[in-house]
């Protein structure tokens, strides 16, 4: 029994407990449900900071496999400098295979009008950072983090689901599908966009479908990459990104219509050939070249979500939300993963730098928590709606604003500083 849980016995010892703390419900400091990188990037933290710390998600027995061969994944991600920062906190970015990772040094942002102005060109080197983004494979950083998790005594992995969960003042209690229950001071939900946590505690979440799906590939390109990113807005609405990868490849992220997604997932080689030949008046094939197919494509739908509060019940909150359980966001900036692992990198600052006399679930550190995440979130989910919608119109005033915005902000050094540094998303873990 960790120090934590001992000093907060001690401070509940004289009051009620409606919940059920029976023999058979195990006490830790921090439950932490979900099982994906947010998840076990917060469990790792958490437990290095000295909680004594269960995750729990379907499939942790299990260590994800560490990617190998001449074929990349279908979830690939760029991650921010924020998300190296905290990577590195954890003790596992140079512990990583770097050579499936791709330094990004330009982001090029072309629009639908087909003019040579209308561009927008981010580079590490205006930037002065030494790049803008990584690309890798999620299952890399994920079998990095199931491997660090093996040596974290304060951790422990239990592969499961919770059926309920009760609060009040003492923590919460988690049932558990197979296993006896779990009382800790606090949860954190990072159980995705559905997530089951956010709903049987009351936090209402708004739900806008773009109708829109993305269709994600990785591709062998006869040209350099020379380390772009590449990105298209197309007439209609389309969005189409190129991401660099190692050894001249390139991840493909096509959002489109459920109906042309449809198409293109059943696309072959030659099909998919004239496509490219025709996108963006063939300045697909003069930057990357002939591409070759390199994976079996794969869709899904485009939505956004926003938890109307990070922190949850709202009277004496328990639980906090990370990740897609607090909010999900259009790809078109490429940092859904980034947004929610600045989460992870907030709460795990909010507890180290906690009062002494405080517990992990203290209303007071989890109100920190979520005023500090409201803003960033608010406003990069602002930005990335905002930007699709602009760029969905068809009426020949919003045709004009967009693109001669993207040349605009191209001439001004001071806007894209301010774009690179909003994207590069600084923490300070001190």
């Amino acid at each position: 029994m960790s120090e934590v849980t001992k000093k907060s016995q001690a401070i509940f010892s004289e009051k009620s407990h409606p919940l059920d703390m029976s023999s058979k419900a195990r006490t830790f400091d921090i439950a932490v449900i979900g099982g994906g990188i947010a998840g076990k990037a917060c469990a790792l933290g958490l437990a290095q900071l000295g909680f004594q710390t269960i995750q729990i998600a379907p499939g942790l027995d299990q260590s994800t496999p560490l990617p190998q061969g001449t074929t990349w994944g279908q979830r690939i991600y760029a991650f921010s400098p924020s998300t190296q920062k905290l990577l590195a906190h954890l003790q596992i970015w140079d512990a990583l295979d770097h050579s499936r990772m791709q330094a990004v040094q330009d982001m090029r942002i072309f629009g639908d009008r087909g003019e040579q102005n209308d561009q927008l060109h981010l580079s590490s080197f205006e930037a002065g950072t030494t790049q803008l983004a990584w690309i890798g494979e999620s299952s890399l950083i994920e079998h990095t983090l199931d491997q660090a998790a093996k040596f974290q005594n304060k951790l422990e992995r239990l592969s499961d689901s919770a059926t309920t969960i009760h609060t009040d003042e003492s923590g919460a209690i988690l049932t558990l599908k197979n296993t006896p229950s779990i009382h800790a001071l606090l949860v954190v939900a990072a159980d995705g966009a559905n997530s089951p946590i956010r709903s049987k505690i009351g936090i209402e979440a708004s739900e806008e479908s773009y109708g829109q799906n993305a269709v994600v590939a990785n591709w062998l390109c006869s040209n350099s990459h020379l380390e772009t990113a590449y990105q298209w807005f197309l007439s209609g609405g389309d969005i189409l990104a190129m991401l660099p990868l190692p050894n001249k490849q390139v991840s493909m992220v096509w959002s489109t219509s459920p109906d042309n997604a449809a198409k293109l997932m059943t696309a072959d080689q030659s099909t998919w050939t004239e496509i490219f030949s025709k996108i963006a008046h063939g300045a697909l094939f003069e930057k990357l070249g002939h591409l070759t197919l390199n994976s079996a494509p794969a869709s899904f739908p485009l939505n956004k979500i926003r938890a109307e509060r990070f922190i949850g019940p709202e009277i004496n909150p328990k639980v906090a939300l990370v990740g897609d359980a607090a909010h999900v966001m259009h790809p078109l900036a490429g940092q859904g993963l980034n947004l929610g692992l600045r989460d992870v990198s907030v709460l795990l600052k909010v507890l180290k730098q906690r009062e002494a006399f405080r517990i992990p679930s203290d209303p007071v550190l989890l109100r920190r928590y979520e005023r500090q995440r409201q803003g960033d979130t608010s406003s990069l989910l602002w930005v990335t709606d905002n930007l699709k919608k602009l760029f969905s119109g068809t009426n020949p005033a919003e045709l004009f604003l967009r693109n001669f915005g993207l040349g605009l902000v191209n001439r001004s050094h001071f806007i894209k500083r301010q774009l690179i540094e909003r994207a590069l998303g600084e923490i300070d873990f001190e």
